[in-house]
């Protein structure tokens, strides 16, 4: 997907990335070979064959922070093609969302595994563990999760590509939060995390903090399975949108060597 891309490049829109495929250039490699002789604009052309150089070349050195700039917000989710060997699914748990509130846990997941940081215990080392991904996955961080990232480790850098599967689900009609779409998709949850919600959180953390190391394991269960039902709708959200979008048939899928049963808490 994202070798097909040239949305990213300036003065490139959709329709004009649509004629670019359409006059037979559906990958930078054929970009290249055939600018002298494809019928688009000179103007266009020349804005376009130094950045598909460019980004050939950034691709071929792993450079993420690259495509996490120049692609647009809404079409991170094409880098996933190339990235999507090193994805952290990503949620946070608060004491609220006031000015003054703080974050709980953190759940990271890379699609296998799942670690959940917990204030006064690990969270100071969840900085150099979202490091090492290339792209972040979340339910609507934009909003929430990462400006709160942000605001509780000041130096923390998060330049990676990011798909908000809030606005991904919304663009092929799955509209609402995370448990409605879950209920949506036939993901279930299990008995003991079943209908908890963010405010069941907040209670969970007191409680926990009053002495319930029983509270603490089923909030950590709660994030968890926040963090981990991501893969499932991400997979669905990309490959519907996917084909709404158009893609030649030569672009790649992002699915990573490993994967297996990616649906498996689909009913």
């Amino acid at each position: 997907m994202l070798e097909s891309s040239f949305i990213h490049i300036q003065g490139i829109g959709y329709t004009t990335e649509r004629l670019i495929w359409d006059l037979g250039c559906h990958t930078w490699e054929q970009f290249t070979a055939n600018a002298d002789t494809l019928r688009l604009s000179v103007g266009k052309k020349a804005l376009a064959l130094p950045v598909v150089e460019e980004s050939a070349r950034r691709l071929s050195e792993g450079d993420h922070e690259y495509f996490a700039g120049r692609l647009p917000t809404k079409e991170h989710w094409r880098a996933l093609s190339r990235f999507g060997d090193s994805i952290g699914f990503l949620d946070i748990e608060t004491t609220g969302c006031g000015a003054h509130d703080k974050i709980t846990v953190i759940g990271l997941s890379d699609g296998f595994d799942t670690r959940v940081f917990v204030r006064g215990r690990d969270l100071h080392e969840f900085p150099e563990a979202v490091s090492r991904f290339k792209m972040l996955v979340t339910f609507f961080g934009t909003g929430f999760d990462l400006p709160m990232i942000r605001r509780e480790f000041p130096g923390i850098r998060l330049k990676q590509l990011h798909v908000d599967l809030c606005f991904l689900l919304k663009r092929i009609g799955l509209s609402g939060g995370l448990k409605k779409i879950e209920q949506t998709m036939g993901i279930s949850r299990r008995p003991e995390t079943h209908g908890l919600d963010g405010m069941d959180a907040v209670r969970l953390w007191y409680a926990y903090r009053n002495g319930s190391e029983e509270a603490l394991d089923l909030l950590i269960s709660y994030n968890k399975e926040d963090v981990e039902n991501m893969l499932p709708l991400l997979i669905h959200g990309v490959t519907d949108l996917h084909s709404r979008t158009g893609f030649p048939s030569c672009a790649k899928g992002f699915l990573r060597e490993g994967v297996v049963n990616p649906t498996a808490n689909v009913v």
